[in-house]
C-alpha cells in the first residue's frame, strides 16, 4: 500500500493506492473519492458488541467500511469530518493509543478496541481511549495542526487536546488549581510521564463550540 497526505495541516486528506487485493479500512463516512476497480464492504468489524463499544464508549462509527482492489489497483481518497491535520503512523506488532474520535483509517491488519483508562475527573467519570494493536500504517487525524511531541519526564496537556501517544508514557487526569477556567473552575490536564511519542492538536472543537455559541440565532417567541 502507498500513500500521500495531501493539503495539510489545514485540509489534510490522505491519498491510498492499493494494489491487487490490498485492503484498507476506513471510519464511516472517510471516502472522498475512489476508482471503480476497489469494492466496498461495510461491517461492524468483530460484531455488533464491538460496534457498539467503539460507538458509545469512544466516538467512533458503528459500522467500518473496507476497501479492496478487486479489480485491479486503485485510488482512494480519505478525509476527516473536520478541518486539520492527518498523521500516518506505522506499527510492527505495536501499540497506540487514541483519543475520542481521532481514528481515520487503518490497514486490515490493526485492531482498534476501546480501552478503560481508569482516570476519574469532576463527575468520577472514566475515561474511553481506543486502543490500536497490530502491523500495518494506522491514520488518525484531528481538528486543527497536529504536533509531535517527545515526551522525557512529564508533560502537560489540557484535557480536549491530546490526540495519541505511545504506550511507553504513563497518564492521569489532574486538575490545575492555580489556572482557573470559566465560572472558576479548575481546568482538567492530562498528565504524561515517562519517555514516548505524544501527538497534540493546535485547536479543540469544544473551544470552538464555546466561542460560537453567543452569536447562534435565537428564534423569538411571538406574544
Amino acid at each position: 500500500m502507498n500513500y500521500e497526505i495531501l493539503s495539510q495541516p489545514s485540509y489534510a486528506l490522505v491519498e491510498v493506492r492499493l494494489e491487487s487485493g490490498e485492503s484498507i479500512v476506513t471510519d464511516s463516512g472517510a471516502m472522498t473519492w475512489m476508482d471503480p476497480t476497489l469494492r466496498t464492504a461495510t461491517t461492524t468489524r468483530g460484531g455488533a458488541l464491538s460496534g457498539l463499544k467503539r460507538k458509545f464508549l469512544t466516538g467512533e462509527s458503528f459500522f467500518q467500511n473496507t476497501y479492496t482492489a478487486t479489480d485491479g489497483a486503485g485510488t482512494l481518497g480519505i478525509a476527516g469530518g473536520s478541518a486539520g491535520d492527518v498523521v500516518a503512523y506505522d506499527m510492527v506488532d505495536g501499540e497506540l493509543f487514541l483519543e475520542k474520535g481521532a481514528y481515520l483509517a487503518s490497514e486490515s491488519t490493526i485492531t482498534c478496541d476501546p480501552k478503560f483508562s481508569g482516570l476519574r475527573g469532576f463527575f468520577n467519570e472514566g475515561l474511553f481511549i481506543l486502543r490500536c494493536t497490530g502491523t500495518g500504517t494506522l491514520f488518525f487525524n484531528a481538528y486543527g495542526d497536529i504536533q509531535e511531541v517527545d515526551v522525557d519526564g512529564q508533560y502537560l496537556v489540557d484535557n480536549g487536546y491530546a490526540v495519541a501517544w505511545e504506550p511507553t508514557l504513563d497518564f492521569q487526569l489532574t486538575k490545575a488549581r492555580r489556572i482557573r477556567s470559566f465560572l472558576f473552575g479548575d481546568q482538567i490536564l492530562l498528565r504524561f510521564s515517562g519517555r514516548g511519542k505524544l501527538w497534540i492538536q493546535s485547536r479543540s472543537p469544544q473551544s470552538l463550540a464555546n466561542w460560537v455559541h453567543p452569536f447562534r440565532r435565537v428564534q423569538r417567541e411571538n406574544r
